[in-house]
């Protein structure tokens, strides 16, 4: 399975990415990621995924997740993001933060 994430936005505007092919991980990380992908119903959520209230200095995310002969992009604004999809952005930022 192979993950792209970008977190862009936020109050000084930098952008965070990380991409991973979980192939290439432990097998307790591997497992963690696609257990998170699938309680969080990604392929089945939206491609874009909006707050109805703006706001500034929010982080925007975008997923990208490629598995077999499927793909699905989801972006997502911060204050928007559901709850079964927050401990995957989570994960995803700290692994992109190097943690």
């Amino acid at each position: 399975m192979k993950i792209d994430f970008v977190r862009s936005g936020g109050f000084a505007g930098l952008r965070l990415a990380v991409n991973v092919d979980t192939q290439d991980l432990p097998d307790a990380e591997a497992a963690l990621l696609e257990k998170l992908i699938r309680d969080s119903g990604f392929f089945d959520l939206a491609e874009h995924i909006k707050s109805p209230s703006g706001g500034a200095d929010r982080f925007e995310y975008r997923l990208t997740v490629s598995e077999g002969g499927r793909s699905h992009t989801v972006t997502v604004s911060e204050a928007a993001v559901p709850e079964g999809l927050r401990p995957l952005i989570d994960r995803l930022t700290e692994m992109a933060k190097g943690l």
